[in-house]
């Protein structure tokens, strides 16, 4: 544990002395925390959770000649104080690459394309509605070489080439097409096709498109199909998202599916709402049930805030 901190810290501080030829540095992060009761088939339990709290440094370094250094190094860290000894603090991306005309290649620890692609339409991501808890492909993966093209007329290509780092393991690929700006500013929509070949032990295609419709209403949908490298544990899943904005509280809604082959079939549903206090910190709360065919089914019922600085 003090290791862990202490290589923090070192990253932190060697930002400061960054900062003397870096033209951007930025120490940023994120501090959400969730007080709930919390249903896993054996009965209802009150928790405090840290729900993927974190700190980091990004920045940039411009070369000159239209060449500029990107880095990052960030850290998740259970700010609910009941993590196992050593793990409560953790990798998340970490990288560092080189962008210019020809766009951009980062190596390190990165999420792959696929991952990326959801863009901003899960939208109870890194709470207990997240994606990840029906489907494979949420991956961060390490030994990673990433690639993305510019934009061309809103759309992009992005390649994620992650080593098999062991002899007797297997290299895996994971690519994305990408058009319009996920957090709908630049655009009305967004929209992305992902595939990964033999990414931890996976082959996934997913396509995502999000879009605003007017009156403050922004709707998405995902569809997934993933097996396993050998061809077993088939499945075919949906999702579909909803929110409304009104003044400083928005709405949120989500389904999401996972048919597997076999009959094994889950679902969630996740409702909750948003109260904005500033830009920087919001209040929120949120129900989310699932009903799993061969496993004990959950529910969550949870308040909780987010500051991000």
């Amino acid at each position: 544990m003090k290791h862990t901190y202490n290589k923090i810290a070192v990253a932190l501080l060697s930002s400061l002395s960054l900062s003397a030829f870096a033209a951007d540095v930025d120490i940023y992060g994120k501090a959400n925390l969730s007080v709930q009761s919390s249903d896993e088939g054996e009965g209802s339990f009150t928790e405090v959770k840290s729900n993927a709290s974190r700190i980091g440094l990004k920045g940039t370094h411009d070369l000159g000649d239209g060449l500029t250094v990107i880095y990052k190094a960030e850290f998740q860290v259970d700010l609910d104080g009941d993590s196992e000894k050593g793990d409560s603090i953790t990798d998340r991306n970490q990288y560092v690459g080189l962008a210019g005309s020809f766009g951009e290649v980062l190596l390190g620890k990165n999420d792959t394309m696929l991952k990326q692609s959801q863009g901003k339409v899960d939208l109870f991501s890194d709470l207990n509605g997240d994606i990840k808890n029906l489907w494979k492909g949420e991956n961060r993966m390490a030994d990673t070489i990433s690639y993305k093209t510019p934009k061309f007329n809103g759309f992009q290509v992005g390649v994620t080439y992650v080593a098999e780092d062991a002899v007797d393991a297997e290299d895996g690929t994971s690519i994305a097409v990408f058009y319009g700006d996920k957090k709908l500013k630049k655009s009305k929509i967004f929209a992305s096709v992902a595939m990964d070949s033999e990414v931890k032990g996976y082959d996934i295609t997913r396509a995502t498109v999000q879009g605003k419709i007017g009156g403050g209403v922004v709707l998405g949908a995902m569809v997934q199909t993933q097996e396993k490298v050998d061809g077993s544990a088939e499945m075919d899943g949906f999702m579909v998202s909803a929110k409304y904005k009104m003044d400083k509280i928005t709405f949120k809604g989500q389904y999401q599916a996972a048919n597997f082959d076999g009959g094994d079939d889950k679902s969630g549903i996740t409702v909750g709402a948003d109260y904005s206090l500033a830009k920087s910190t919001k209040l929120y709360t949120f129900y989310t049930s699932f009903d799993m065919d061969s496993g004990e089914d959950q529910d969550y019922l949870a308040a909780g805030i987010e500051y991000k600085f």
